[in-house]
C-alpha cells in the first residue's frame, strides 16, 4: 500500500517536472478610467475631430497593429494636453517631432500620452494643464496623406486604446440640435384632424 502510494507520487512529481505547467498568460491591461478633458487636435478646442485610423491593438508583442489613434487635422493646428500633466519627452524621433506627457494621479507607472509629429512648444520636466498647447501639429510625414495626429497612449510599456482615456460626452460626435422648419409642420403633427 505504501510502495503503490510511494510510486503514485513519484509519477506525479516526474510528470510535473518533465511537463511543467506554462506559466499564465499576463492579463490584459485594462483601460484607464477617463481622466481626459479635451481632445488633442480640433478646431474649436473640444470638438471631435474625424478619426482617420482607429486603434489597432497587435496580437503579439512585435506583431502588425496601429499602437494609438490617428485624428484628422491640417498642419499647424495646436496639439493640446488632453490631462494635466508632466513633459517625459520633446524631441525628434526618427526624423518626427514628438511630445510625451506622463498623466497627473493615474498610477505607478503613470499612464503617458503621446503625441506626433509635432513641432514641440514645451520643454522636458513643464507641467501642463489640460487644454495646454503642447505643439503645432506639422506636415504629413506619410502616416496620414492629408494630415493627421498620431494619439498614443502607454501605461509603462504597454500600449492602450486613447480613445479609452476620453468621458462618453466627448466621444459623441456633438451635440443634438434642433433643425429650423422652413415650412408649417403636416395638420397631423399639430393634432388636427384627430377626431378630437
Amino acid at each position: 500500500m505504501r510502495l503503490q502510494l510511494f510510486l503514485t507520487t513519484l509519477a506525479a512529481l516526474l510528470a510535473t517536472a518533465l511537463h511543467p505547467t506554462p506559466p499564465p498568460a499576463p492579463a490584459p491591461a485594462s483601460p484607464p478610467p477617463p481622466v481626459a478633458r479635451n481632445w488633442p487636435v480640433g478646431t474649436p478646442m473640444g470638438t471631435r475631430p474625424p478619426v482617420v485610423r482607429a486603434w489597432d491593438p497587435p496580437s503579439t508583442a512585435y506583431g502588425a497593429g496601429h499602437r494609438g489613434v490617428d485624428l484628422s487635422a491640417p498642419p499647424g493646428t495646436a496639439v493640446r494636453a488632453v490631462a494635466p500633466g508632466r513633459v517625459s519627452f520633446a524631441g525628434r524621433v526618427a526624423g518626427e517631432g514628438v511630445v510625451s506627457v506622463e498623466l497627473d494621479g493615474t498610477g505607478d507607472p503613470p499612464l503617458r500620452t503621446t503625441y506626433e509629429p509635432v513641432r514641440p512648444t514645451v520643454k522636458k520636466g513643464a507641467e501642463v494643464a489640460a487644454g495646454a498647447k503642447v505643439g503645432t501639429l506639422e506636415p504629413p510625414t506619410g502616416h496620414c496623406p492629408g494630415g493627421c495626429l498620431h494619439w498614443g497612449l502607454l501605461r509603462g510599456e504597454a500600449y492602450l486604446n486613447p480613445l479609452s482615456l476620453l468621458p462618453p460626452w466627448l466621444l459623441r460626435r456633438g451635440p443634438s440640435r434642433l433643425l429650423p422648419l422652413t415650412e408649417a409642420p403636416p395638420a397631423w403633427r399639430m393634432g388636427v384632424g384627430w377626431g378630437g
